[in-house]
């Protein structure tokens, strides 16, 4: 399977170590960043991973960043992406059931490396249930696509520069 890894300054320790397992286990691994526990911001590297999913050059993405927060908020921003924080092995396995996750958020901080593994471990092997579930995902993508295409500009007000910026497309 080809996936591809992403992570801000707080998870690049654990995405170098997940890069390793998942490649010793005939993984094909595209390395989004980061490149250094230097501090940097997480949609750098969140945005590249997700266009690699969503544009067929990745299965399925993984990011990692202190809690996980600021990456599935990045991540479930781009159209197509249903991105999951998960803390634990069956949080991972009903984002794959349920949910057709097809990237996987982990808080590097909060959860150990052994955990880790069997969580990716978890949500790379479990399929998508379908039935009731596909009629929800269904429903969830095409409220995405509806309300994409009627969001023409951003809110006016209690928008501050920088978040305006547009982040590094990968």
């Amino acid at each position: 399977m080809r996936i591809a890894l992403g992570a801000d300054h707080r998870g690049y320790h654990l995405k170098e170590r997940l890069k390793a397992y998942l490649t010793a286990n005939g993984h094909e691994v595209l390395d989004c960043g980061s490149v250094s526990d230097r501090a940097c911001d997480y949609p750098d590297y969140a945005v590249p991973v997700c266009l690699k999913v969503t544009r067929g050059q990745a299965d399925r993405g993984i990011l990692m960043c202190g809690s996980g927060i600021g990456m599935t908020i990045t991540a479930n921003k781009v159209t197509g992406i249903r991105a999951a924080l998960c803390h634990d092995e069956l949080t991972a396995e009903i984002s794959r059931r349920h949910n057709d996750a097809n990237v996987l958020c982990l808080p590097a901080d909060l959860v150990s490396e052994d955990l880790v593994r069997r969580m990716v471990d978890v949500w790379l092997t479990t399929p998508f249930d379908g039935g009731r579930h596909a009629r929800r995902v269904r429903k969830l993508m095409a409220a995405e696509r509806h309300l994409c295409r009627k969001a023409k500009a951003p809110p006016e007000g209690g928008r501050g520069r920088e978040a305006e910026e547009t982040p590094a497309e990968g």
